[in-house]
Parts: structure tokens; sequence; C-alpha cells
């Protein structure tokens, strides 16, 4: 999809013949997921080479910052969040000095925010350069809100784990949970292990799109230096101290994301440690009994209590209160 913008507002792209040059006044030309017909009419139209996907999703430095003849190039990988999961497409820019031109394959909110604000002239938006930054402002801004409800998210988190209640698998005074069982204690944990999981892999899409950002603005703010205007510099400075300052946030949340996770594995751990526990007094209360049984299960002729009337009434509780003994021992000692 094409969308033209000038500094009034989106142009009605209808207006124009199908290979006819833009007027003027078109500063910004928004590709929103383009097919190869689009990419051809723009090429047409402007004169400007339309970057494939392919090109756009190299990794190398120089294939994401180049200099072209009118102008430069520019790509980095972009996240977005798609029905409740996270996913990182490439973004580009190709910049001249009378036109913008976005190549993006999928939904950003920082695009329609610069639209809303052009639309109703809230900031510059008349040259290529001004709206080029009010991009890369409500990018950051974006990116931004992502990591300030990733941090509220991960708030929540930490409590549900540190309020976890290891002997019921449920929050500390939840009455309605206090009996769970150990498998569905163990999916609670499950449960909290894949939340940790999927925040972490969205961390690491953003801290991509941060690091794009931060190359694309020093690039910018040095090669295309002839075409910006002298109150544009100091914005471009501003902007870079933002994604200074959400780099160091994001490290954060990223450190606090392996705390949660190795909270998490020790109370699995301990967790594995009850069942293991559980198991050892249980086989622990079985040997003395099973010795007394075994020691009367013995084939001697002359053994005192098979002549005793209450020979067996003896033998039975004898191994109950050999059985008893080691479980008031292990209650004792706090293990039950």
């Amino acid at each position: 999809m094409i969308k033209l913008h000038g500094p009034q507002g989106a142009v009605e792209p209808q207006a124009q013949a199908p290979r006819a040059a833009y007027p003027s006044d078109v500063v910004w030309i928004d590709l929103d997921d383009p097919s190869a017909e689009e990419a051809e009419r723009v090429e047409a139209c402007t004169g400007i080479r339309v970057p494939s996907r392919k090109a756009l999703s190299e990794v190398e430095n120089s294939s994401r910052l180049r200099r072209l003849k009118t102008g430069f190039s520019l790509s980095t990988p972009m996240v977005t969040f798609d029905k409740l999961d996270t996913q990182l497409k490439p973004l580009g820019f190709v910049l001249t000095r009378d036109r913008l031109v976005t190549v993006r394959f999928h939904k950003l909110r920082a695009f329609a925010e610069v639209k809303k604000r052009i639309d109703a002239g809230d900031g510059p938006g008349t040259t290529s350069t001004e709206i080029f930054l009010l991009l890369m402002e409500e990018l950051v801004d974006s990116l931004a809100d992502s990591l300030e409800d990733m941090g509220a998210d991960l708030d929540e988190l930490s409590t549900r784990i540190f309020d976890f209640d290891v002997r019921s698998g449920a929050p500390a005074g939840d009455t309605k949970l206090r009996n769970q069982t150990p498998r569905r204690r163990d999916l609670a944990l499950r449960r909290i292990l894949r939340g940790i999981g999927r925040r972490g892999k969205t961390l690491g899409k953003i801290r991509s799109s941060l690091l794009g950002l931060e190359r694309i603005l020093p690039f910018v703010a040095n090669e295309c230096e002839h075409i910006l205007g002298e109150e544009q510099v100091p914005r471009f400075e501003a902007v870079r101290r933002d994604i200074a300052s959400l780099d160091e946030f994001e490290i954060r949340l990223s450190e606090n994301v392996q705390f949660l996770l190795d909270a998490t594995l020790g109370l699995i751990s301990i967790e594995q440690n009850n069942t293991f526990r559980v198991l050892t007094v249980a086989s622990v209360v079985g040997i003395p009994p099973t010795l007394i049984a075994s020691m009367y299960g013995m084939n001697f002729k002359h053994m005192p209590e098979l002549e005793w009337a209450y020979g067996y009434p003896y033998g039975l509780g004898l191994i109950l209160v050999s059985a008893i003994i080691p479980i008031v021992f292990f209650r004792i000692r706090g293990w039950l």
C-alpha cells in the first residue's frame, strides 16, 4: 500500500497518474508491505530505488547504512506486538533532500502518531528530515512505552514468584488453593517459567530495535549534516540520549529477568527436594517393619514367641511401633 503525505497531511494517490511524477509537495512516501508493482511505481515516479525486504533484512552494518547517489538508505529491525506475541521485521528508510521513503512490513504505532501530528499541524513536517526526526522520536517513544510495560509485568511476575507457597503452590494467604496437588503446583511453576521466557524473548527483540536506531542516528547526523537545519541537530542529540537511557533501562530489565529465572528454578529445585524428601522418609519408615517381619518370618524351630499366646499381637505391635518411631523422629527434626 502506498500512502503519500505532504506538509498539510495526506495526499490522495488517486489524483496522480500511474507513472507521473509526484507533485513537489509530497514529502513522505510510506510503503506499507508493498508489492513489487507498487515499488516499481514509486521508483518510476520519484527516481528513488526502493529496497526489497531481503535487502532490508541484511544484518551487516554496511548494508543497513548506505550512501546512495540521491541520498541515504537506512534499515533496522523493529519489534511489533501481534496477538500477544512479538515479531521482529525490517524497517527501511530512503532519505533524500526532498523526500523520505519508508518501507515497512507491519503496523507501527509510531507511524500512525506521526501522521496524526502532521494532519493536526502539531510539530514540523515540511521537509524530509523533519518527518524522519518525528518518526525517530515516535519510534523511541513507543519502545520506551514497551519497556515501561515490561517493567510493570516483571514486577507483577516477581510478586507471583516470591509470594508462591511451595507447600500449596498458591500465593501466601490464598485459602482456596491451599490443598493443591503436586501436579498443579508443577503446572503453576511451568506457567511462571514460560512467562519469564516470553518476556526475555521480547526484551531481546526490543534490544535489537534499540541497537538499530542507535546506529542510524549518528550516521544520519554526520553524513546528512548538509541537509539538516540548525534546529534539528540538538533534536538528534536528544533522541540519542533517550536511546542511551533506554539501553540502560533495558539492561536492568534483562538482569531482572535473569534474577527471576534463577528464583523460579530455585523454587522448582525446592519442589523436587520436597518430593525426594517424602520418598526418603517413606523408605526409612518402611525399613524397621520390614526387618522385624523378615526376622519373624525365618523358619527356626526354637523361637520363644512361637509358643507364646500373645506372640502374634506382639509382632504386629512391634512392627507398628517400629514404623511410628521414625515418623516421630522426622517430625521432631522438621522433615515432616
